[in-house]
């Protein structure tokens, strides 16, 4: 029995409507012209307008109504799109999303002030001819699609209309918009108590509709339902019978019909107007309850024959565990069912980790809207480009990316892209270029923000870190390090504090959360030509495959997506190398690290000890262990709170024989490697 709650299901498919019409408009303020896109906003209003009613966000319906018809001029061309229109539609989406959340305290003056707007958009791009905002959208061009009286016009819904989600009342609503209108309702074909479906629509309407009002003013109101639909449409030539029969005025009477006449059975429980002015599931609660992820059926059914072969080896072992059949007959048969099972785990593990991907577009598209805003705020020309958005990760590393790359997107273009005027002067594009990439890099995604900027200075960076007392006056630093000091908490090059950025209170937590996903964040840059910030996250933060290898008494996972090779270190070479630990692989020199006296295990080593070169990005480093074990599918659980600021751990794993086994933080070793490799050269 489905038990999903349609309030819940609705604000799922709303929150979609609303991403296609943000979509839309972003593309269309690039394309003002374009009727395609146009037409497309137009429909996701309308849709968003009629659903919202008939789950009871009756104050979402009403607002959106304005919104759609606003556009509805531009769609039939009494006035023109503007770029001013698209940003307040634009602020309109975002007030629906609070409306559908429920957000509450001061909505109703926020929704007033973006409607103001609005009809100041509408009146600078229409002048004098432009209608009022909340007046009805109607064509005034004569001609044969227009009637001077008006239209009698005669509609019965298909039976299973409501069920579906069409709501009645929603499309007498809106006729009743276009003019003056009187409807009579049929209910010659509404069967016997007995034969009664109450889920299915039984009547039909007669509507007399009186006003300059189009043919295609009609149409649209059934534009979602005319394919299923029975309509008939005449000109209405003489003047209305005063004997109405059953007529009723809609304008006078909609009101006191009980919304449950109308509502088929998903929307049963929401017959009440409270969602959109305070439910009683906050906003927070309902977006929990919404989560969800989209799936490929072809997904789905490779799970479900997964499924199928675990339960025959579980028919198997039943079988076996009953006792018949002769010892070694037995244990062939074990054999085999755990060499079965082994290969199901993992195929069934690879299918549930696949279950979760979902490409970075849908990270990178919540952006264009980011920088959109950002060009108008700053009064820059900015250019958003992506690349490679198939690249799949976990989708809850997508979620917890948004925040930090929201952060390097605002520092890139409030302090990296400069005005059209210094562009001009420096001989680039007066459009400053932010480029967004991702690639899959053995078990890490590689994210790419870049910006054709004017880079960091790195004068400015050392003056404010001697400053801070990072460093001391004078003191040597890498550039790698002197980069670095961007992330400390309260650091900011910025000249002046904006509403955008230059608190310092930004670059901090964004290198505390890439962290906490067990990544790591580069970044780059060239005086005059920009800036690139390279995050590096891992698939996933469930499951991943690892390398098993003991230090001491103890063992330990390296992650296998970041091992290029293993290599074997003598007794010999390991007392040679002492002082200056470094191996030569391919005539390049790779520092390594003696795990031993890191973890100080107080073990002497093996005779026979192995190196694990490890690698993130082009920078590598050598682990030195006691022993490989071998490969070992890890399910990776979190640090104790006690043990969360240890950098060298990126969580632990439980084994088969039920020991603890910890997982080693690859970043933070590279970076320990290239640490040891930097204070050797400068003794030397």
């Amino acid at each position: 029995m489905n038990t999903q709650d349609p309030v819940a299901a609705f604000r799922v498919e709303a929150g979609d409507l609303l991403d296609q019409i943000e979509q839309g408009l972003l593309d269309l303020g690039h394309r003002l012209e374009d009727r395609a896109l146009i037409d497309e906003v137009f429909r996701g209003l309308h849709t968003l307008k009629g659903s919202g009613a008939m789950f009871g966000f009756d104050a979402l319906a009403e607002f959106t109504h304005h919104c759609e018809t606003a556009f509805d001029r531009v769609r039939k061309g009494l006035a023109p799109a503007t770029q001013e229109l698209v940003a307040v539609i634009l602020s309109a989406r975002d007030h629906m999303r609070a409306l559908i959340e429920g957000d509450g305290a001061g909505l109703e003056s926020a929704g007033a002030a973006i409607l103001a707007q609005l009809q100041a958009a509408i009146d600078a791009a229409g002048g004098a001819e432009a209608a009022p905002v909340a007046a009805p959208a109607s064509s005034g061009s004569a001609g044969p699609a227009t009637a001077a009286r008006g239209w009698r016009l005669f509609f019965r819904l298909p039976a299973e209309a409501m069920a579906n989600g069409t709501n009645p009342l929603m499309l007498l609503d809106e006729l009743r918009d276009l003019g003056a209108c009187r409807i009579t309702v049929r209910t010659d074909t509404i069967p016997a108590l007995a034969d009664l479906v109450p889920t299915e629509c039984h009547i039909g309407w007669d509507v007399e509709l009186r006003g300059d009002i189009s043919r295609d003013d009609i149409d649209d109101v059934f534009i979602f339902v005319m394919d299923d639909m029975e309509l008939t449409v005449e000109p209405l030539e003489a003047e209305p019978s005063e004997d109405v029969g059953q007529a009723v005025q809609l304008s006078d009477t909609l009101s006191d019909i009980p919304a449950t006449v109308s509502e088929g059975p998903a929307a049963a429980t929401s017959a009440k107007p409270g969602p959109a002015t305070g439910p009683a599931t906050g906003p927070a609660s309902a977006a929990k309850s919404g989560e969800s992820v989209r799936v490929p059926a072809e997904r789905l059914d490779e799970l479900m024959d997964r499924v199928g072969e675990l339960v025959i080896v579980q028919s198997r072992l039943s079988q076996l565990a009953s006792g018949h059949g002769s010892a070694v007959g037995n244990e062939l048969a074990l054999r085999s069912i755990s060499e079965e099972i082994e290969r199901l785990a993992g195929e069934l593990r690879d299918t549930m980790m696949v279950l979760r991907m979902v490409p970075v577009a849908s990270l990178f598209s919540r952006f264009r809207r980011l920088v959109h805003d950002l060009a108008r705020e700053t009064g820059k020309s900015i250019t958003l480009s992506t690349e490679g958005e198939t690249t799949e990760v976990d989708k809850t590393m997508i979620e917890r990316l948004a925040d930090p790359m929201v952060h390097l997107i605002r520092n890139a273009c409030d302090h990296g892209l400069e005005t059209p005027e210094d562009r001009r002067a420096a001989g680039k594009p007066e459009a400053g270029q932010v480029h967004l990439s991702a690639h899959q890099a053995g078990g890490e995604v590689l994210i790419t923000i870049r910006d054709d900027g004017r880079g960091i200075d790195r004068e400015r960076v050392r003056a404010k870190a001697e400053a801070q007392g990072l460093i001391q006056p004078g003191q040597p630093i890498s550039d790698h390090d002197l980069l670095q000091m961007i992330f400390h908490p309260g650091f900011s090059t910025a000249a002046q504090v904006t509403n955008l950025s230059g608190r310092g209170v930004g670059m901090d937590v964004v290198k505390r959360t890439i962290e906490s996903l067990r990544g790591a964040i580069d970044i780059t840059s060239a005086p005059g030509e920009g800036s690139t910030v390279v995050l590096r996250i891992p698939l996933t933060l469930a499951i991943i495959d690892g390398l098993l290898v003991r230090v001491g008494e103890g063992r330990y996972v390296i992650p296998l997506g970041a091992v290029e090779e293993c290599l074997e270190l003598s007794l010999e070479e390991d007392l040679r190398s002492r002082g200056r630990s470094f191996i030569t692989l391919r005539d390049r020199l790779v520092p390594f690290l003696r795990l031993r006296e890191i973890f100080e295990t107080g073990t002497r080593p093996d005779p026979h000890q192995k190196i694990v070169v490890i690698a993130t990005g082009s920078e590598r480093v050598g682990l030195v262990v006691d022993q490989i074990i071998g490969s070992h599918q890890t399910v990776i659980k979190s640090m104790s709170p006690l043990h969360r600021d240890v950098a060298t751990f990126a969580g632990a794993t439980i084994l088969g024989d039920g020991g603890v086994a910890l997982i080693l933080d690859v970043a933070q070793l590279v970076m320990l490697g290239q640490n040891q490799e930097e204070r050797l050269r400068a003794a030397g």
